[in-house]
């Protein structure tokens, strides 16, 4: 384990904490502009020393409940590799833009190969009814559990 006196932070097989970063933009505002938010978001973190794994722009989805009279709000996640002063810099920045209405940040011990449990939930969503066909099920012919009339009247 090293010691950098300089952040005052400790790392692990040279990389420092590791965070998964989400927050929510102003749904008023374009795609270039979330991805400019989230540039700006990938320059603080670098110049202080981190680096950003993974982006994920999850689009403009619906909000639980109306936040700063929005509805819906554009979801950005980053993984990151850094010290916890960037992490800190990255929310005091957040925390003064109009645009972004939530943010949040999570430590975790390692993050997730491949995407993220959002994209994979997005690209099913996409892919149509999945694997149980076009009314879904397996419930043979009629597809309810009842026997017809003519069945139980013979009974």
């Amino acid at each position: 384990m090293g010691w950098s006196p300089a952040i005052g932070q400790h790392w692990k097989d040279g990389h420092m904490a590791l965070y998964e970063h989400v927050f929510l933009a102003r749904q008023d505002l374009a795609q270039a502009q979330v991805d400019a938010l989230a540039e700006t978001a990938t320059q603080i973190i670098e110049g202080l020393d981190g680096k950003i794994v993974k982006t994920e722009t999850w689009g403009l989805r619906s909000l639980a409940y109306r936040i700063a009279k929005n509805r819906k709000a554009h979801y950005v996640m980053l993984e990151i590799d850094g010290p916890a002063a960037g992490i800190q810099e990255l929310e005091r920045q957040l925390a003064i833009n109009e645009d972004i209405i939530r943010y949040m940040t999570v430590r975790v011990d390692e993050h997730e190969q491949g995407p993220s449990a959002m994209m994979r939930r997005n690209e099913r969503d996409r892919g149509g009814r999945g694997e149980r066909g076009e009314r879904g099920g397996d419930r043979g012919e009629r597809g309810g559990d009842r026997p017809r009339r003519e069945d139980r009247d013979a009974a």
